[in-house]
């Protein structure tokens, strides 16, 4: 069955191609270190620069320190405004695969989170019509609020039925939900924040790669991207600053010096590579090449004490398995 949707316009040039071609390159690379799922304090690190660069764009006024507070459940003196944006977007990030990147009802969802107590219609789409104003200037206006929910879903299909590279229907997504500016608030947050869930079902390393820190810095070329897509009337633009961004921010996860895996991350890491099978030490020590048997024994002794394993037989006929 041929699903019918509306393919966005845009151009997938030579330079794109390049950029595609490298960031596939910075991925396999990343994924053979394991650093995929970059160890714990690695990806809470980064997930606090996440929430912190994306709330900055809005116009959110705390630290990366303020974040961390929060998240440790600390007093913190801020606006209360935006206290309440980063309590909701730490909920949010936690529940990231919880969400369901190809269904606008977990969009919805997602920005029901994010934008509760800030707005009085969190989670719906608006129904009036809306420009975004620079100063005195109108620089956008978005389709009509009667428009709004059939674009969203036929974006949708686009994403699940066109067989462009998901690296370049992320970013065709990031920009036309910025363009069909479906809620009052909240657009620039939740366009970014699903660009992620989309790439991350493909490539696990997205959900602890803070993008946003990349977007941040260059805010003004992100807008840059965004208004000349705009007027040229596709995305290209758009598409271009945004895998540019990606791959220095892979540049920035593959560059930390003396990254080391501890027992949480190979376990953890292990269990999406293995899945529900049983498997053996040695199969953990050929995945983890630079541990040694001991040290592998200890990975295993201790996840099967913490009930994250069970253990069948003894001795070299041990076999393991996820609980």
């Amino acid at each position: 069955m041929t699903m019918n949707f509306t393919k966005p316009p845009y151009t997938i040039t030579g330079y794109i191609l390049n950029l595609l071609s490298d960031i596939s390159e910075k991925i396999g690379e990343i994924n053979a270190i394991q650093l995929n799922r970059p160890p714990a304090e690695l990806r809470k690190s980064n997930r606090i620069k996440t929430i912190q660069s994306s709330l900055s764009i809005e116009g959110n006024t705390m630290t990366e320190e303020q974040i961390t507070a929060l998240i440790n459940n600390k007093r913190v003196l801020a606006p209360q405004k935006d206290i309440i944006e980063v309590q909701n977007a730490i909920k949010v990030y936690e529940m990231l695969n919880d969400f369901k990147p190809m269904q606008v009802n977990s969009l919805l969802n997602a920005h029901k989170i994010l934008m509760n107590g800030l707005i009085p219609n969190a989670g719906k789409f608006r129904s009036g019509n809306v420009g975004i104003v620079k100063g005195s200037k109108i620089t956008h206006l978005a389709p009509q609020g009667v428009m709004v929910t059939g674009l969203l879903y036929d974006l949708m299909n686009y994403i699940k039925h066109d067989d462009d590279p998901i690296l370049i229907k992320s970013c065709v997504f990031h920009y036309e939900f910025e363009f069909i500016h479906p809620f009052v608030d909240g657009n620039g947050r939740i366009g970014r924040l699903w660009q992620t869930l989309l790439l991350m079902k493909k490539h696990p390393v997205f959900e602890y790669l803070p993008v946003e820190s990349i977007i941040k810095n260059e805010q003004s070329k992100y807008y840059e991207a965004l208004n000349k897509s705009d007027s040229l009337g596709h995305s290209t633009p758009f598409i271009t600053f945004m895998l540019e961004s990606i791959l220095k921010a892979l540049n920035t996860l593959y560059r930390i010096p003396n990254i080391s895996l501890q027992e949480e991350d190979r376990i953890s890491i292990f269990k999406e590579v293995t899945g529900q099978r049983s498997f053996a030490r040695k199969d953990y020590l050929q995945y983890f090449k630079n541990i040694s048997p001991a040290t592998a024994s200890r990975d295993l002794k201790s996840a099967t004490e913490k009930n994250i394993l069970s253990k069948n037989g003894d001795k070299r006929l041990s076999s393991y398995s996820y609980l």
